[in-house]
C-alpha cells in the first residue's frame, strides 16, 4: 500500500513565540483534519515523521532524514506539512526538493 507521510517540525525560536498554531499536536490535528476532508487521500496509510526542537535552517534533522530515505526508496507517494516552512526554512532547498522528489 502506498503512503502519505505527515512531516510536523517545531523548532526552538517556535516555542519561544508561545504560538500554539505551530505546536506539533496543532500541525498534527490540521493535517489529520485536512486528510479527512479530502476523501482521494484516505485510502493512503498514514506514517508521521517529526522534529522537535529542530530548525529548518537545514535538511540534517532525525525525522527529515528518515522521511527522505523513505521517500527514495518509494515508499510514500505524498508529504503533506502544515506549511511549506515546517519542511525547510531555506526556500531555495526546499524548491529542490519539490522538483526532484
Amino acid at each position: 500500500m502506498e503512503c502519505l507521510a505527515l512531516y510536523l517540525r517545531l523548532s526552538l525560536e517556535d516555542e519561544g513565540d508561545k504560538d500554539e498554531s505551530n505546536s506539533i499536536g496543532n500541525q498534527r490535528k490540521q493535517i489529520l483534519e485536512y486528510i479527512h476532508h479530502n476523501p482521494e487521500l484516505s485510502k493512503y496509510e498514514i506514517m508521521e515523521f517529526c522534529d522537535d526542537g529542530c530548525s529548518g535552517t537545514n535538511m540534517e534533522r532525525p525525522g527529515m532524514q528518515k522521511l527522505l530515505k523513505e521517500v527514495k526508496e518509494n515508499r510514500i507517494r505524498c508529504i503533506i506539512v502544515k506549511d511549506m516552512s515546517r519542511f525547510s526554512r531555506d526556500y531555495i532547498e526546499m524548491g529542490t526538493y519539490l522538483n526532484q522528489i
